[in-house]
């Protein structure tokens, strides 16, 4: 069976192939390419390498080739309709039947390509003649180079109602073709045809393969839109399509950075300045199917929008589309504009070296999020405290990776303690309130805590004792036994510490093993001294319990080692469902309400559910020779 070809472009755009392999076998990311071990053949040393950009996978010791459709052909034992079918319900869009009808919009579609492409070809050459003296001179003034003006294909629209119309029927395109292009406009009342685009610079809008599928147009003189779109079309649909997409894709992965800016101008004027992996949405908010379409070029495309109130709220719109895709590795970055400033702008003030420090300073998306959230805003009541809390709660809760929400709710934990914690406050404890009205975040953001890890104990009969010494035998076990991160990533990465130098460390651990995977003690620790973090760990362990922190040790048999680590971190989030019923309780007692009852209730049974589910520590030490701790 055959499928259209927009068909399968758009199901290779919007599944990954990384993804889909990821699945079989775990990846991990090497320079330009991914690599692991190879899911056709039994191999302990990785062979097998996948390349999204170029949509292939191949294995140097099998031999075992082929793309994301063929990868489910093998792997799932299947004919080449079915993989597809398989794929699209993945993607979540529909499998095409094909009919006569579809093989007649198949031929009508490669006639409006060429339709396209000669209405192209058209407007460069009046931007080139005399009509395009206007146009030239705008271009002039916006100091846009000979370059850019080719390399972009712009063109010019004359003031004509029926010059392009005349000029493509000249060429063999039908009225029927130009009117379902989005080139003419065919009014409802019968009227005659006529151009869409009139005394217009015209920006060429190209598909993935570089293929023109629509236009832009802005106005040069009296208009009613400055911008002006061609219309949906069957080639064209504006929410899965982003400005300079085929050439970007190049330059990004050859440099390995991608940068949204808002419109036309602004990529052209990033290319004419040596960015040339920039995109742009048309004119729109960028949409989920353009998120993915970014993160198959680059895994933390950098957001680049003016500086100004309406740059931030898009930057905002941006960040809060995101939130339900995100995934491990999988982010935005935002590059902060000078006040009144758009990209073009800087670079024709400032040059290029400007705009390299703009970009390499771009904030991640988990401070953009704290910002909207808490900039301007009072907390200087428990009440207000708590409503921020919850806006930051709302945000992880939009967010459906449960590895990435985890880390999420770590981070405005920590910067929630580094904000709400008194000045002098040196060892954790209660926060005060400021004068009233005048509390607001981030007043005590920049100051730093210097406290000391203490206490002694470790598993004990029966106990745990201090619960800074339980977080850093947790950190400790994984970091000398980095195996266990195969299986539990996401233990580790939705567990909350109460320490946040602790939990810093615990965030560079899962950062190492995410990249670094497979590794081993000696490993982990290489990467985690690379990071200055070797008298951290040092400051783990102890000498005086040496005897008792045994199963933390790198010749401890591993599953005593993972036993004991998982025994500690249920004795962890028991802990803390204590902690939750304790606050429910004086809740209750400070305010009797139906609503605090039913969080005493909730609290109660989520401690007595976990409490009935511990691990069990049965048979713990033998398999190193010693003698069950508990």
């Amino acid at each position: 069976m055959a499928f259209p070809p927009q068909f399968m472009e758009e199901l290779k755009a919007r599944v990954s192939l990384v993804d889909v392999i990821g699945r079989r076998t775990k990846l991990v990311k090497k320079g330009r390419e991914y690599s692991g071990l190879c899911p056709f053949h039994n191999e302990k040393t990785p062979s097998f390498t996948v390349n999204e950009e170029k949509g292939f996978y191949h294995c140097f010791g099998c031999g075992a080739n082929g793309d994301l459709i063929e990868f489910v052909k093998q792997t799932e034992g299947v004919e080449f309709p079915e993989a597809v079918e398989r794929l699209a319900a993945l993607a979540g869009i529909a499998v095409p039947v094909q009919r006569p009808e579809e093989r007649e919009r198949q031929q009508r579609s490669a006639t409006l390509h060429d339709a396209m492409e000669l209405a192209a070809e058209w407007f460069i050459g009046q931007l080139a003649g005399q009509a395009g003296g206007g146009a030239r001179g705008y271009l002039a003034r916006r100091q846009l180079s000979e370059r850019a003006v080719a390399s972009f294909r712009l063109g010019y629209a004359p003031n004509s109602r029926t010059a392009l119309k005349e000029a493509l029927i000249a060429r063999g395109v039908t009225e029927a073709t130009l009117i379902e292009g989005g080139l003419i406009i065919k009014p409802d009342d019968g009227r005659e045809t006529y151009d869409r685009f009139r005394d217009r610079l015209m920006f060429p809008i190209t598909d993935r393969r570089g293929r023109v599928i629509a236009f832009g147009g802005r106005a040069l003189g009296e208009a009613n839109a400055k911008y002006l779109n061609s219309p949906e079309t069957p080639l064209f649909h504006k929410g899965h399509v982003l400005y300079n997409m085929a050439t970007a894709r190049k330059a990004a992965f050859d440099s390995g950075r991608l940068i949204v800016a808002e419109g036309y101008m602004d990529v052209i004027a990033f290319s004419d300045a040596g960015f040339a992996e920039a995109v742009a949405p048309l004119g729109t908010a960028v949409t989920e199917d353009q998120l993915r379409i970014l993160w198959q070029m680059a895994s933390e495309p950098v957001i680049c929008l003016d500086g100004d109130a309406a740059g931030w709220r898009a930057a905002l719109k941006v960040a809060e589309r995101a939130l339900p895709l995100l995934r491990p590795g999988h982010s935005l970055r935002f590059a902060l504009l000078p006040e009144g400033m758009d990209p073009d702008d800087l670079i024709r003030k400032q040059g290029a070296a400007a705009m390299q420090a703009v970009l390499e300073s771009a904030l991640p998306l988990s401070e953009i999020l704290w910002r909207k959230e808490t900039e301007d805003r009072p907390v200087d009541t428990p009440e207000r405290k708590a409503a921020l809390e919850k806006s930051l709660n709302d945000l992880c809760n939009a967010m459906q990776d449960a590895a990435v929400q985890g880390y999420y709710r770590s981070f405005f934990k920590d910067r929630l303690w580094q904000a709400f914690r008194p000045p002098r406050q040196q060892t954790g404890g209660r926060t005060g309130s400021g004068p009233r009205g005048k509390e607001r975040f981030g007043r005590f953001a920049n100051q730093s805590r210097d406290s000391h890890l203490t206490g002694s104990s470790t598993l004990q009969p029966g106990q745990m004792q201090s619960g800074s010494r339980r977080e850093e035998l947790i950190l400790l076990t994984v970091i000398n036994h980095p195996a266990i991160m195969e299986n539990h990533f996401e233990t580790l990465g939705g567990l909350t510490l109460s320490s946040p130098r602790l939990d810093r460390l615990r965030r560079a651990i899962i950062d190492i093993a995410t990249v670094e995977s497979p590794l081993d003690y000696a490993g982990m620790a290489h990467h985690l001294a690379k990071r200055g973090l070797s008298e951290q760990v040092k400051g783990l362990q102890r000498p005086a319990t040496r005897s008792l922190d045994w199963f933390t040790n790198p010749d401890t048999a591993y599953e005593d080692a993972l036993n004991a680590w998982l025994h500690i971190i249920d004795r962890h989030k028991l802990e803390a469902l204590r902690k939750d019923l304790e606050t429910a309780e004086r809740q209750l007692r400070e305010n009797t309400t139906t609503e605090n009852l039913d969080r005493l209730k909730l609290a109660k049974k989520a401690l007595e559910e976990a409490s009935g589910t511990s691990a069990s520590l049965d048979g713990f030490g033998m398999a190193s020779g010693r003698s069950n701790i508990v």
